[in-house]
């Protein structure tokens, strides 16, 4: 009977140190949103450690693409395996990865030319606070990084762009860029609304939602004040903006990893980006 207790005894100790070796993920998390007037929807990566320790950690904000939701990452992403196995390699720190959901009601992680719907402004003012005082994050620049894939790669683009001093690391993965010329806004606008704008209010959305246009515009110390991480397959149908992207940052003298691998717009590329990403934004959070 001794030997059985203590075979129990063995077993649970080696079930508690499997489970203390992999991070959590919850998928169907919610907060309400007064600017949104809804309940949003996020997604949270606790790493392994998270629940035996009472330590802050460092933040990735990953945000989905065209189609998915808050779950995409979780899904066919991977994300928990994938975080997990970066972190037990000593590729990538100990982070929470908070994926909010940017496809309900409206799609899309910027604030809408009617002003009818600011996602970027709940982005900033109500989600972020939000998970940085309910979980144990830093709350500094230093300590923060936002990734996504294309539509929230352009989400990552701008967000940076808009904010430098809120990130140390932006990682856009086959982005989404914006639109490249005027001539395109005003298309999109046409299929998308009845309302016409004028053309000044349509040049104002342009230079601020164009992310070639921010970088031409924009301080290059300021957009330097965040490593950027720019990775697109050269099969992609996205290649373009992304391109001039490089072009735009090496005529600016912006220092940025520049990353063309194999591939399309698929979840097997994404997948394969996401370690590269994780050690990449580390390194930022481990101060180098």
């Amino acid at each position: 009977m001794k030997i059985k207790i203590v075979n129990l005894w063995i077993l649970c100790l080696l079930a508690n140190s499997l489970s203390a070796q992999t991070g959590k993920v919850f998928d169907n998390l919610s907060m309400k949103s007064n600017i949104l007037k809804s309940e949003r929807k996020f997604a949270i990566y606790l790493p392994p450690d998270y629940g035996t320790s009472s330590r802050s950690y460092p933040v990735l904000y990953l945000l989905h693409g065209s189609g998915d939701d808050q779950t995409g990452w979780v899904q066919f992403g991977e994300v928990r395996h994938i975080a997990d196995k970066a972190i037990k390699e000593g590729k990538a720190t100990p982070m929470i990865i908070v994926m909010p959901d940017a496809n309900t009601e409206e799609r899309g992680y910027f604030n809408n030319i009617n002003g009818n719907w600011n996602y970027e402004d709940f982005f900033f003012k109500e989600l972020m606070p939000y998970v940085e005082k309910t979980y144990r994050i830093k709350q500094d620049k230093r300590y923060r990084a936002i990734s996504g894939l294309s539509m929230g790669g352009g989400g990552s683009f701008i967000y940076a762009l808009h904010h430098p001093e809120m990130f140390s690391s932006a990682a856009p993965l086959s982005a989404y860029v914006g639109p490249l010329t005027v001539e395109n806004l005003k298309k999109n606008l046409s299929q998308r609304n009845n309302e016409n704008f004028t053309d000044e209010r349509v040049n104002s959305y342009f230079e601020q939602h164009s992310a070639v246009s921010l970088v031409n515009n924009g301080d290059p110390k300021k957009i330097a004040s965040v490593r950027w991480y720019i990775d697109c397959g050269d099969d992609d149908f996205l290649y373009e903006g992304n391109s001039l992207i490089h072009i735009a940052m090496k005529k600016k003298e912006i220092p940025h990893e520049y990353r063309v691998r194999d591939g399309k717009h698929t979840w097997t590329y994404w997948r394969e980006s996401l370690p590269e990403v994780l050690e990449f934004i580390s390194q930022a959070f481990h101060q180098y």
